[in-house]
C-alpha cells in the first residue's frame, strides 16, 4: 500500500481538464501559488493527456488522478505512473484492484459500512464525498470514534469560507476543493487571480 504525506498538501484541488494548454497553465499559477499538488479528474476526453502534459511540465508537483470509477481507468492512470488516485466511491472489484497497483488510491465513502469496506483492503485515507450534504464536519467528528486511525480527505461543498474548519479537525488530511480553479476562472485564463486564491488557501 502507497501512502503521501497528504497533510503537506492541505487542499488538493480538483480540476476539470478543457484542455491540455489551459490545465497546464492553471497548475503553473497553482504551484506559483505554493500548491504542490493537482486532483485532475477523468471526466473529459482531454484528462489523461492533461496529465501527462502536467508531470512533463511541472516534475515537482503531484499529479493524482480523480474520478477513477472503473478498473479500465485504474489501468490507464497506472499506465501513466500516477502516483495518486481518488474515487467518488468504492466498489469490490475496484478496492481488490487498486490494493494491487502501484499508487495510493483514496476511495470515496458516504457511510460508515463504506469506511468499513474500505478498511477491508487496507486503505487508510478516504474520501468523504460529497462532504456537506453528507453532514461535513458533524459526520467527520462522528466517523473519528469508530475509526479512530482512519483520515479522510473531504470533498464537495467545500470552499473558501469553510474549508479551514475541516483541516482542524484531527482526522482530516487535506481538503478537496475546486473554487480556486472555477470554470470562470479558467474559461477567463485568469491565472494571476488562481495563484492568489491558491496562496490563500495555504497560508
Amino acid at each position: 500500500m502507497y501512502e503521501h504525506n497528504l497533510s503537506e498538501f492541505r487542499v488538493l484541488p480538483v480540476v476539470t481538464a478543457r484542455d491540455v494548454e489551459s490545465t497546464v497553465a492553471l497548475s503553473r499559477a497553482l504551484m506559483a501559488g505554493g500548491m504542490q499538488a493537482i486532483e485532475i479528474t477523468l471526466r473529459t476526453p482531454a484528462a489523461l493527456d492533461a496529465i501527462a502534459a502536467v508531470k512533463e511540465a511541472l516534475p515537482k508537483m503531484l499529479v493524482a488522478a480523480g474520478t477513477v470509477t472503473t478498473i479500465g481507468e485504474l489501468e490507464q492512470v497506472v499506465a501513466a505512473g500516477v502516483p495518486l488516485a481518488l474515487s467518488p466511491g468504492g466498489t469490490d472489484e475496484l478496492l481488490a484492484a487498486a490494493a494491487q497497483a502501484p499508487l495510493q488510491f483514496i476511495p470515496g465513502v458516504a457511510s460508515a459500512s463504506d469506511v468499513m469496506r474500505a478498511m477491508d483492503y487496507g486503505v487508510k485515507v478516504c474520501k468523504l464525498f460529497p462532504a456537506t450534504v453528507l453532514g461535513g464536519q458533524s459526520m467527520l467528528k462522528a466517523l473519528a470514534g469508530p475509526f479512530p486511525d482512519m483520515r479522510f480527505c473531504p470533498t464537495g461543498g467545500l470552499n473558501a469560507d469553510n474549508f479551514r474548519n475541516f483541516l482542524a479537525l484531527p482526522n482530516v488530511v487535506c481538503c478537496g476543493g475546486s473554487w480556486m480553479v472555477s470554470a470562470e476562472l479558467v474559461d477567463n485564463q485568469r491565472w494571476t487571480d488562481i495563484e492568489h486564491l491558491a496562496r490563500e488557501a495555504m497560508s
